[in-house]
């Protein structure tokens, strides 16, 4: 039997198997986080159906297009069928048009229980606009402080204890500098970071908080929705310190461990040469592979620090100080300091 589902109703559907019909282009450009995709037509396939469409007639774009996908169903039919092992299945195209109404009604007749999503990737592209053009609701804890000190692996940490953390860099696949990119792969769209960011915030809704860290607007080529960039500049703030040397092995660690990163970064250097000269990035490139150790404490004293600009120790102007140089006790004292504040302020820590 075939159900129609809203995407408010979506969120309510346990684990369920999302499956993109759209083509391969569409998928990429973006698409529901968690979906999967099994393309109806293939993306020349939905250029030719298109031209028939507005050339010929609707009749004869959708003979063309039954031509077309009728040899694919039995192999759509037994990737639908292993996705939706003791799952609810979820098709979804553009608006809810023809492309899943076809392939929920094949598998309905397979026996399969089938959902479709009313108003298709539309309409979930609206609710996640929606949601991003309103006031933030969520109070935001932000992690500020100078490249290296931690940051990241403090807001692991936190994740890890049960707090509601959302990992803005690695949701835009970019640390926001010079070198964001380095290690971890292909950005996603500006539509798909923004989907990704509403399905980690929509489970933060009966929180009443989140913790990120701090950010500029832009991470890499990802805009930061406005109304939460508004609410994280009037956050709480949070600064967190780091001996030099700590940060520089962390840093070292961090950008050279990855399949390709040295190259990246000699990628990466290329976008400086208009800062720091040509010949200032020519001994940077010498020093990069004599000494990678030498190469990242250049950059943090130099460019990194003078640039960001954050307190190298603790400082009056911010809620609450952490030396990450224990990590162990920089958490309690985050924790300790969290639970005093959100006491106060009349917020639950019962799902923690």
């Amino acid at each position: 039997m075939i159900h129609e589902l809203s995407v408010t109703e979506l969120a309510g559907l346990p684990d369920p198997a999302l499956i993109d019909v759209r083509s391969e282009g569409e998928f990429a450009a973006a698409t529901i986080p968690g979906a999967v995709n099994l393309p109806l037509l293939n993306d020349r396939e939905r250029e030719e159906v298109g031209k028939v469409y507005t050339r010929v007639s609707p009749a004869a774009a959708r003979e063309l297009g039954l031509r077309l996908v009728s040899p694919k169903l039995p192999r759509l039919v037994a990737q639908a069928g292993q996705l939706a092992r003791e799952r609810p299945l979820v098709l979804f195209c553009w608006r809810g048009g023809l492309r899943s109404k076809a392939l929920a009604q094949v598998l309905d007749v397979m026996g399969l229980t089938v959902y479709r999503l009313r108003g298709g990737y539309k309409a979930y592209r609206r609710l996640v606009v929606e949601f991003f053009a309103r006031e933030f609701s969520l109070l935001v804890f932000v992690l500020c402080g100078n490249t290296g000190v931690g940051k990241t692996d403090l807001l692991s940490r936190l994740g890890e204890a049960g707090h509601p953390i959302v990992d803005l860099e690695g949701l835009a696949h970019n640390r926001g500098s010079v070198f964001g990119g380095v290690g971890l792969g292909a950005p996603p769209s500006q539509k798909d970071f923004e989907a990704r960011f509403y399905e980690n915030l929509r489970l933060f809704q009966d929180r009443g908080y989140v913790i990120v860290e701090c950010e500029s607007k832009r991470i890499g080529s990802i805009n930061l929705p406005m109304s939460f960039y508004r609410a994280m500049q009037g956050g709480v703030r949070i600064l967190v310190c780091d001996r030099l040397d700590n940060r520089i092995r962390r840093l070292t660690e961090e950008y050279t461990r990855a399949p390709g990163a040295l190259a990246q970064i000699h990628e990466g250097l290329q976008r400086l040469r208009k800062i720091l000269g040509n010949q200032r990035v020519d001994e940077l490139e010498q020093l990069l592979r004599r000494d990678p150790t030498d190469f990242t404490r250049f950059l943090l004293e130099e460019y990194y620090d003078p640039l960001y600009a954050y307190p190298s120790e603790p400082s009056r102007g911010y809620a609450l100080n952490l030396d990450y140089n224990d990590p162990g006790t920089a958490v309690k004292e985050f924790e300790d300091y969290l639970g005093k504040y959100l006491d106060e302020s009349g917020f639950s820590l019962s799902g923690i």
